[in-house]
């Protein structure tokens, strides 16, 4: 997975590439623990994600709970594949997703 992160101000847009799996969601935890200190904003772009594992979910659940103390978390640009998954497991009702 490929992490492209874009800072303006206090809102941070991290683009994904690839595949939210096991092998790859302690790279996007690392990711945003490095880096959500300082916004007020996060936005996750999935144009580019083709595929979200439960360990991926796990990560985005973390961050929802983390950014909805401040400005808040949005998901842009998701596939059939991983909105599927979102609407199966309830996380469409969670996550805000454009």
């Amino acid at each position: 997975m490929t992490i492209s992160k874009q800072q303006n101000g206090k809102a941070l847009t991290l683009a994904l590439e690839g595949r939210l799996d096991t092998v790859t969601a302690p790279e996007l935890e690392k990711e945003l623990r490095a880096s959500t200190a300082a916004i007020d904003t996060l936005t996750l772009d999935f144009a580019k994600l083709d595929y979200i594992s439960s360990a991926g979910l796990r990560v985005l659940l973390s961050a929802h709970k983390e950014m909805s103390a401040k400005g808040g978390l949005k998901i842009q640009h998701v596939n059939e594949i991983v909105q599927e998954v979102f609407e199966v497991t309830g996380f469409g009702d969670i996550l805000t997703i454009e």
